[in-house]
């Protein structure tokens, strides 16, 4: 099984696209933050959140009760396709249902191994896979630049290093982060 939550108009053949709007007419209707979802343990062999991620949670426990569904759904070594706009893009800033940025090392914490490390490090992340019995590691990560870093950094103009710098200096460098976590759990 293959779900497309949060899907809104953009309905994938071959997938259950769940939308808790009906404007959508989605395969099933479904608010994520209503726990349980209605899909069995692990039944998804991979899951998409394009863009709905930041729209979850707006509370600690809401948010990680997103999370602790997600990985119940996960079938063993599923892939969760997680698309989000970076926090310091107008894009995030200007939806007033965005309740939340989501970035790598808030999805890091769900990370038991990135959790062991840090502990043993003595740092003061939150070890959310351990509490929660939850373990996705980042498999992936891809950085989409907004225009006219984009153009700069394909005409060799900065490299990507130099983006990433500006990022962290200024608004709208980067548009958008597409992460894919795999779902570390033993075979049924």
């Amino acid at each position: 099984m293959k779900l497309n939550l949060g899907c809104g108009p953009t309905k994938l053949e071959g997938w259950i696209n769940a939308d808790k709007a009906p404007l959508f007419k989605p395969d099933q209707l479904v608010d994520l933050e209503r726990f349980p979802w209605p899909w069995p343990d692990s039944s998804a062999e991979e899951v998409l959140l394009n863009h709905v991620l930041e729209h979850l949670g707006q509370t600690p426990d809401g948010f990680i009760g997103v999370m602790k569904e997600l990985w119940r759904v996960c079938a063993p070594d599923a892939r969760a396709r997680i698309h989000v706009p970076d926090p310091r893009h107008e894009t995030f800033l200007n939806d007033p249902t965005h309740v939340r940025p989501v970035t790598g090392d808030t999805l890091a914490l769900f990370s038991q191994a990135f959790n062991r490390r840090t502990m043993a490090e003595g740092a003061a992340n939150t070890p959310l896979g351990l509490m929660h019995g939850i373990d996705f590691d980042i498999e992936a990560h891809q950085v989409l630049y907004d225009e006219p870093w984009r153009g700069r950094i394909d005409r060799g103009e900065i490299s990507a290093a130099q983006a990433s710098e500006a990022a962290r200096q200024f608004l709208n460098v980067i548009l958008e982060h597409r992460f894919v976590l795999v779902a570390r759990k033993a075979a049924r």
